[in-house]
């Protein structure tokens, strides 16, 4: 069935393209005007204009988070801003019609989020806020068209997946995509337990080439994801290439055709051997979810559930329900769940550093999408700076000082700063359950883990019906949970909020390269290596996404991971067509002097701290997910292979 987005009204959303000008001078307009965000009707106005003194006059008044102290913009200030805005916006002729230049727009960018945007970062945001669009690589000129029949199999339909479908095909690549579910989605369409969402803010996390302003909360719920990934598919005629219900069950390279032959698997068990010039292997890292390790797991009577198989039919209402599990998905299904089951307890083996965020519940209010949807450039502007908040600035809390004491329990003054904060909304929140207050303050630096949004977390451990237990397990029982010091819950529901198995990167997939060699040998369980997080010495035209030490754990924005590798892979397919080759390989000194060069990087990181210890380690403690420097220098790695660290087959 066809998924569009739609306005609250019902109407197809506006496409980019759509906003054009004079608007009507209507109610709706005023309203707006008034109730979006201020900074961001400042750059409009001054992109529409180019009238640098309304810079001047707002740039003292601009701060950025954290900011000491704050300074509220005077209300005549934006009152006369919003008149100024409102005739630019209604009247023919007002706006101009050239662009900024790049310096007004980098002043405009340093302006609007109060601190100076360096020239490093210009590429990268006129990319990823929208600015600029990028031609379609068919119709650049010179560029030699993809070899007919040379096709790529794509595993994976979710958001990295579909994204290298769309520029596949812009590329003229032929494609298949192989999709385990019978939906696209990947993470979006199987994760549904209650309250399920995202922590990246809604006005980034989707792609730059196809920004909507259709999200009802600043942090998108799970739902919402799915319904624009759902959009995406539509608008972009994905479907053609997608076979559903169909597991990729091997990959072997053919040394002397230089082709791999991927076995893949029908939903009734038959099996078919696809012949392909190249791999993107898509599947992502969270879908591989785990059970917890506990004796007896597999005796209880009542129901079982894992967060991201997630059963809509059952009812909770007045159950005595279990959650297995702190972490993210943890936090965010107790809210959702605590006001209708009769008891429940939550199973805690770890803490988790808490920040308060006062809009991830907010929903975006009618001004605000208003604005988004008709005035123009409001949707870029206001996407830069959620970005800004959201990516680099906050690099330097997981970057280690190197004369800050290694015993600290955080690694800089910036890092104890915000360890601060996290603990004064922690004091505050309970300061008369002292009880909770000590189960809930973690040891170990605040950004060495990943970081939970409280979303109604904190106020749910406080509800009476509701006991947070953090000794260990000892069984699970037909009936129940028994602890190590002998308490026994008795419980109607267990749900596992247990993560997945990330570092098992292969998952079940069996990839043999030349000479049919194996990757799950070279990798073992859980230590995956590979060059810039995309190929692997070995495994011609093998490109992963989302690869060993290439998640930004600092920030938000593996919706630009995402993008920004399937740029690399394109850019190594096409530098290969037009060199008359048909496969590329990372050189084998290359990948061991970037390994190398991740493995000393990582002793000046959070994640290396002596109490640091999460899902981005291995079982022997090294990092293997993490990036360890900033967005904007993964985004210039991926702008295209260095070609002396290749060669070409």
């Amino acid at each position: 069935m066809a998924t569009q987005l739609t306005t609250d009204a019902g109407q197809p959303a506006l496409d980019w393209q759509d906003r054009r000008l004079p608007l009507a001078d209507t109610a709706d307009l005023r309203a707006a005007l008034v109730e979006a965000n201020v900074q961001t009707l400042l750059m409009v106005y001054v992109h529409l204009t180019h009238d640098e003194a309304m810079l001047a006059t707002f740039q003292n008044y601009i701060k950025p988070p954290f900011a000491m102290p704050g300074t509220d913009i005077p209300e005549e200030y934006q009152q006369e801003l919003r008149e100024k805005l409102r005739h630019v916006l209604t009247t023919p002729g007002a706006a101009r019609e050239d662009a900024p230049s790049k310096a007004l727009m980098q002043r405009m960018m340093s302006v609007s989020v109060g601190e100076p945007v360096e020239d490093e970062f210009l590429p990268l945001l006129m990319d990823q806020i929208g600015f600029e669009r990028s031609t379609p690589r068919r119709e650049i000129a010179g560029r030699k068209p993809a070899p007919a029949g040379f096709k790529v199999l794509v595993i994976g339909a979710g958001l990295t997946g579909l994204a290298a479908s769309i520029k596949l095909e812009e590329a003229g690549y032929e494609q298949v995509v192989i999709e385990k579910n019978p939906e696209i989605g990947g993470t979006w369409y199987e994760n549904r337990y209650p309250g399920v969402g995202v922590d990246t803010p809604s006005h980034f996390y989707s792609y730059s080439f196809e920004i909507t302003p259709e999200w009802t909360t600043y942090h998108p719920v799970g739902a919402d994801m799915q319904k624009y990934l759902l959009h995406v598919t539509e608008k972009y005629d994905l479907r053609r290439h997608i076979r559903f219900e169909t597991t990729v069950v091997s990959l072997a390279y053919d040394d002397e055709a230089a082709m791999w032959d991927v076995t893949v698997r029908g939903v009734d068990g038959t099996e078919e051997v696809l012949r392909v010039n190249a791999v993107i292997n898509a599947h992502g890292p969270v879908n591989r979810w785990k059970w917890p390790n506990i004796p007896g797991f597999d005796t209880f009577r009542g129901v079982r559930m894992h967060t991201a198989t997630w059963d809509p039919a059952v009812d909770l209402r007045g159950k005595r329900v279990a959650v297995i599990g702190t972490g993210a998905s943890g936090a965010q299904l107790v809210p959702a769940i605590a006001g209708e089951v009769k008891d429940l307890t939550v199973f805690m083996r770890s803490c988790h550093w808490v920040i308060y965020n006062p809009e991830i519940a907010h929903e975006v209010p009618p001004g605000m999408k208003f604005a988004l949807r008709h005035i123009p450039h409001f949707r870029e502007w206001f996407r830069f700076r959620v970005y800004w908040f959201a990516a680099d600035g906050l690099f330097a809390n997981v970057l280690k000082d190197p004369e800050w004491p290694v015993d600290s329990p955080s690694v800089s003054a910036l890092n104890e700063g915000m360890r601060q904060y996290a603990l004064a909304h922690l004091d505050a929140k309970f300061a008369d359950r002292p009880d909770l207050l000590e189960k809930l303050t973690p040891d170990f630096p605040i950004f060495s883990k990943r970081i939970i949004l409280d979303n109604g977390w904190f106020d749910a451990l406080k509800r009476d019906n509701v006991t947070l237990e953090s000794g260990g397990i000892a069984e699970i029982t037909e009936t129940g949970i028994r602890m190590e010091d002998g308490t026994t819950y008795e419980v109607d529901v267990i749900v596992c909020a247990t993560g997945f198995d990330v570092a098992n990167m292969l998952g079940k997939l069996e990839v043999h390269g030349i000479g049919g060699r194996s990757l799950r040998d070279e990798w073992g369980h859980d230590d995956p290596r590979s060059y810039m997080g995309v190929t692997v010495p070995g495994y011609p035209n093998y490109f992963l996404t989302v690869g060993p030490n290439s998640a930004p754990n600092h920030a938000a924005g593996q919706n630009l991971i995402s993008e920004v590798q399937v740029n690399y892979i394109i850019e190594c397919l096409d530098w290969a067509n037009a060199s008359d080759k048909r496969a590329v390989e990372p050189r084998r000194d290359a990948f061991e002097a970037w390994n190398t060069q991740i493995d000393t990087r990582m002793q000046d990181m959070i994640w290396t701290h002596p109490k640091a210890n999460s899902y981005y380690n291995n079982s022997k403690g090294r990092i293997f997910l993490s990036w360890p420097y900033r967005l904007v220098d993964y985004w210039n790695e991926m702008r295209g292979p260095k070609k002396d660290h290749f060669e070409l087959h």
